[in-house]
């Protein structure tokens, strides 16, 4: 006999499953409804819709564009709400909870202060704001019956030359809720080696930092975040399939680079939906995730940006069980290597894998058991005559 766990697991066992986010923007998260409420009390007049479906549908849309740069330019809506403490604090905590509610137990959501400041806020204010949005919606997820915990990543913008401002302000906070640093933006033209001031800051510090690499660039951009950098995680990485090479027969050679991303256990945070909107895959079945997933490369599975997407974590594994017919085995052996790579602690990952990961891993692959018992049940009860 098999256990149903060998089996591609339901959406609502997909849904309830513990799930660990590490690429996820706050400014692309947005619930459609409250961009339509903060673009009225903040007097943002530059929305392209004004009723909440409809703007839902025309992010969608306006990022499925194939190019990233015209990914990019969505963003300046979400950014455009995005400039009063009280609008920080009320997406923040909207964000916790809608992830608590799909099943995702831990997350890192990045955003860039510096980005934040037309409203006469300081970066201080702006960090100070996201955290406190972040407790209030883990404190709401507890009071729903769900448990998430949120970090924050602190991003610096590649066109830009505030990096090591950045850095040094997600330094002072590490210990109050910023649990690490990031580069994001277009790639081409903006290599991460630009910013090199930051990266030696934060290795001097013992900090943690990720950096988009290897999304709309290549292979150059992911050397460049290790080699230069020293990079502890791969924002995307997913072009570092260009150095795995196919033979006709089937068989795989990996080049140097893949070879040390892979030796070196260096998490990728892959973005499938995001991927096939911005171009760097075509299809969910053509995307390098199986093939990073049979060669046991630190594959994570990420939503990017769920309004631009119209994703989730459940609707990202959801494409993948779909795809490449994964079981819950599966599901997990992503969730623990996000768990694993997260900048938290290492006793706290070790205490999220074993205490919540595991145990709720377990508790859906144990289902099947009961299923029998419980169906012969109601059919005793159907079956039994009516008293009196």
């Amino acid at each position: 006999m098999t256990s149903e766990h060998t089996h591609e697991p339901t959406p609502e066992q997909i849904r309830r499953a513990p799930k660990v986010l590490l690429h996820d923007h706050l400014d692309g998260g947005l619930r459609p409804g409250t961009i339509v409420d903060l673009a009225r009390e903040t007097g943002y007049a530059a929305l392209p819709e004004t009723e909440p479906d409809k703007l839902g549908i025309w992010f969608r849309e306006a990022a499925d564009s194939g190019s990233l740069e015209r990914y990019l330019e969505t963003f300046s809506h979400t950014v455009g709400v995005l400039q009063t403490r009280e609008a920080l604090v009320r997406v923040a905590a909207e964000c916790a909870e809608d992830l608590a509610e799909d099943g995702v137990v831990y997350a890192e959501i990045r955003y860039a202060p510096e980005q934040h400041l037309e409203g006469g806020l300081t970066l201080e204010q702006v960090v100070e704001a996201v955290n406190e949005g972040f407790r209030e919606g883990e404190r709401r997820a507890w009071e729903n019956g769900h448990r998430i915990r949120v970090g924050a990543l602190l991003t610096a913008m590649r066109h830009a030359a505030r990096a090591l401002e950045i850095a040094e302000l997600a330094n002072r906070y590490r210990d109050l809720g910023v649990v690490g640093f990031d580069i994001a933006g277009a790639e081409a033209g903006f290599p991460p080696t630009r910013h090199l001031d930051a990266f030696e800051y934060l290795k001097r510090e013992n900090n943690h930092f990720t950096i988009h690499a290897g999304e709309a660039f290549g292979l150059p951009s992911i050397w460049q975040a290790l080699q230069w950098c020293g990079a502890d995680r791969l924002g995307h990485g997913v072009r570092i399939i260009d150095d795995i090479e196919v033979g006709d027969d089937g068989s795989l050679t990996l080049g140097r680079l893949a070879s040390y991303v892979r030796d070196k256990r260096i998490p990728l945070e892959l973005c499938p939906t995001s991927n096939l909107q911005t171009g760097a895959a075509s299809s969910y079945a053509e995307h390098p995730i199986g093939l990073l997933r049979r060669l046991h490369f630190r594959a994570t599975v990420n939503t990017d940006n769920r309004l631009m997407s119209g994703t989730s974590m459940s609707g990202e594994f959801q494409h993948l069980v779909s795809t490449f017919h994964y079981t819950l085995d599966d599901m997990q052996w992503f969730t623990v290597n996000a768990m694993k790579s997260a900048f938290i602690p290492f006793d706290e990952r070790l205490a999220m894998i074993n205490d919540v990961i595991k145990p709720g891993y377990a508790e859906l692959k144990s289902e099947w058991l009961f299923r029998n018992v419980a169906s012969a049940s109601a059919v005793t009860r159907d079956s039994a005559p009516e008293s009196g």
